[in-house]
């Protein structure tokens, strides 16, 4: 299937929310298809499988494969798209850029010879950085410059189109506008029903995006990871390892990936992000009404997500919830920040009403 209609696969793909949800132990016939698969592709009989620890919306496993230690994740949604293919390509498009990813050693996603896709990929030992986070022992302004850099970084990334990338490594839409504006009343429409948000509220939100369609205008877009969080990043306390997790990349404005981390985190980690990304080059023009009103559109995405799939019915053992907290919490700074978004937008105000 074509990625044309889709603006965040999680929530627009035809089976949404799949692999969201909390998921048993992995199942065992595709478990047994995968190390055949391996086998013939590394002409090998020594495949050693076991369940991987991945948080995403994609099956994974550890593997020893003739002894060489990998990271598989297989997709098997209903839909039956190449996109782990694309991603497979632009993890050695964002390492050629200068930052570190792992290394893909095989991936098939023809379904030829078995009814999902896989990629093979270099196994990196360091945890992500979300369980250094949520310890309390990140070394916040050196990882969040480290970040920064590397959004600058990948920017050097041009690409034809804008939006989600065709297997040309093009976006599928002619303008930024048309992207950006994607299912949009359909997500709106979601939280208005599910009774996230209020209609007057939404219709404030749609607003407010109305008043700021000349940000849209963009000639060109750059590489965006789409996905930029701790726990798409691999490393220890201080340093970090690879990003991870390119699957949902788009050609697009170069300030979404940072207001990706303002979903997250607090005035201090966004300065420090800031100031790496500025080490490397310069913002664009209208760049803090551009960073609210992209985190104003992610955030309406993530609310769709933890809705949809009942991430604010979970305990702090789910990577999206702090520590000592719950999903309540979770959803009262869902709200919060979305709120925030809304009142940057308007005000063109500066991440410090981001302080906690």
């Amino acid at each position: 299937m074509s990625r044309r209609d889709i603006y965040y696969w999680k929530c627009d793909r035809p089976a949404a929310f799949h692999g969201t949800q909390i998921r048993g132990a992995a199942d065992a016939e595709i478990e047994q298809q995968l190390g055949e698969a391996l086998q013939r592709h590394f002409v090998t009989q020594v495949v050693e499988l076991s369940t991987g620890i991945g948080q995403g919306n994609h099956l994974t496993w550890d593997a020893r494969v003739a002894g060489q230690a990998m990271f598989l994740r297989v997709e098997n949604g209903p839909e039956k798209d190449g996109q782990l293919a694309v991603e497979s390509a632009l993890l050695a498009r964002v390492r050629e850029a200068g930052v570190m990813t792992p290394r893909v050693y095989a991936c098939d996603a023809s379904r030829s010879r078995v009814p999902f896709a896989w990629q093979a990929m270099e196994r990196i030992f360091d945890p992500d950085l979300n369980h250094w986070f949520k310890q309390g022992r990140i070394d916040v302004p050196r990882i969040a410059f480290g970040i920064g850099e590397a959004v600058a970084k990948w920017q050097t990334i041009k690409l034809p189109g804008f939006g989600i990338l065709d297997e040309s490594m093009c976006g599928y839409h002619a303008t930024y506008a048309d992207y950006f504006h994607l299912r949009l009343d359909q997500h709106l429409t979601f939280l208005v029903t599910r009774g996230f948000l209020t209609q007057s509220q939404s219709d404030e939100i749609r607003g407010e995006i109305e008043n700021h369609q000349s940000l849209l205008q963009l000639d060109t877009g750059c590489f965006v990871h789409k996905d930029l969080a701790l726990w798409n990043i691999l490393g220890s306390e201080s340093e970090i390892s690879a990003f991870i997790d390119f699957d949902d990349a788009i050609s697009g404005d170069p300030m979404d990936d940072l207001s990706l981390l303002a979903c997250f985190h607090d005035d201090a980690f966004l300065r420090r992000a800031f100031e790496g990304y500025q080490s490397i080059r310069a913002f664009p023009p209208d760049y803090l009404r551009r960073f609210w009103l992209h985190l104003l559109r992610n955030m309406i995405v993530k609310s769709v997500i933890r809705v949809g799939a009942g991430y604010f019915d979970r305990d702090d053992g789910f990577f999206l919830i702090s520590s000592g907290t719950s999903g309540q919490s979770l959803r009262e700074f869902t709200h919060s920040r979305l709120g925030l978004a809304l009142q940057g937008l308007r005000n063109s105000s500066s991440i410090d009403i981001l302080r906690p």
